[in-house]
């Protein structure tokens, strides 16, 4: 039996606001703006090239056996492109708030590319939550 990782929920105060920066700021598809029941909106969002969406939660009662997350706890959440600098830029471009490239090193973070697999950037949503992006050697399919 495959677990397919296929959402991520993101806590957030402002759904409109989110959803603007997830699709027009970061690049997401919009797949589903919907009320799923009275004052129950489901926004869900995919990255280009994920079979992996995001799901924009406000309101919504944590499932049985879970916990409630604050808008802002979501973080270290990664995402893999195979050109760092592009995806950089093209971030950049659209006016989100980006770390500069880094890499892991002898003293822990430092500025530039490393090596395969470690060459990343940051940035954070509107309420916080925290995002990593790191260069992968191929695209998915390939590995």
């Amino acid at each position: 039996m495959n677990w397919t990782l296929e959402i991520v929920v993101v806590p957030v105060t402002d759904p409109d606001r989110a959803k603007a920066f997830y699709a027009e700021r970061v690049g997401f598809t919009v797949d589903v703006d919907t009320e799923v029941a009275p004052g129950l909106r489901v926004i869900q969002l995919t990255p280009p090239g994920s079979r992996c969406s995001v799901a924009l939660q406000q309101g919504l009662p944590a499932a049985p056996g879970t916990r409630e997350r604050a808008p802002g706890t979501l973080h270290g959440v990664q995402l893999c492109v195979t050109d760092i600098e592009a995806a950089r830029a093209e971030l950049v471009d659209r006016g989100v708030d980006v770390s500069p490239v880094r890499h892991v090193g002898n003293t822990g973070w430092e500025d530039g590319k490393g090596g395969t697999w470690n060459s990343f950037v940051t940035f954070t949503d509107p309420d916080g939550n925290g995002w990593v992006v790191q260069e992968a050697p191929s695209e998915l399919s390939e590995r």
